[in-house]
């Protein structure tokens, strides 16, 4: 009998429902086929009590919803003013409600020198919400990433949604 803990799910948001929690399962699917839907999840991550402490990897191509996700979530932990992309800065600090967070984009990360220059050992050892946009571009300098979400855009404009946690308060987040 297969185990059926590790086998991805789909479920479909609108804006009147919310996400069921993942219980025991390190990954698990999602469709967001509104933005409206895309924020009830982001809402929903905010609200647990570990998102304080984690790392969070976002994959997926250009204009698949990666930093819109990002934006939501930002919201819903209590950042009231502009939250930009960091697409040419590559870090954007916050804080809400004693929480320290760190937007990366590192799309146009090329240099390595530039992590060590950057201080971002220093970030990823402390305190606080770490979230990366093209963690890949980072790659061997990130540490392993608490919880992956992969968003693909369909052509109708829903999102699919893949989650995977890859550490022990990962499969917190998701339960």
């Amino acid at each position: 009998m297969a185990d059926v803990r590790h086998q991805p799910r789909t479920v479909h948001l609108n804006a009147a429902s919310h996400h069921p929690p993942i219980v025991g399962s390190s990954i698990g699917a999602l469709a967001w086929p509104t933005e409206e839907a895309t924020r009830a999840y982001a809402a929903e991550l905010a609200s647990h009590p570990a998102i304080g402490r984690a790392f969070i990897e976002l994959h997926g191509d250009l204009g698949a919803g990666k930093t819109t996700f990002v934006r939501h979530l930002l919201r819903a932990l209590g950042i009231s003013e502009r939250v930009k992309s960091p697409t040419y800065t590559v870090m954007e600090p916050h804080e809400a409600n004693g929480i320290a967070i760190y937007h990366f984009d590192f799309y146009r990360f090329n240099d390595p020198r530039e992590w060590e220059d950057a201080g971002f050992r220093d970030v990823f050892a402390g305190p606080g919400l770490k979230l990366a946009e093209w963690p890949e571009k980072a790659a061997g300098l990130l540490p392993t990433a608490d919880l992956v979400i992969r968003i693909e855009a369909d052509a109708d404009e829903t999102r699919h949604v893949t989650l995977k946690a890859q550490t022990p308060l990962g499969q917190e987040l998701l339960s």
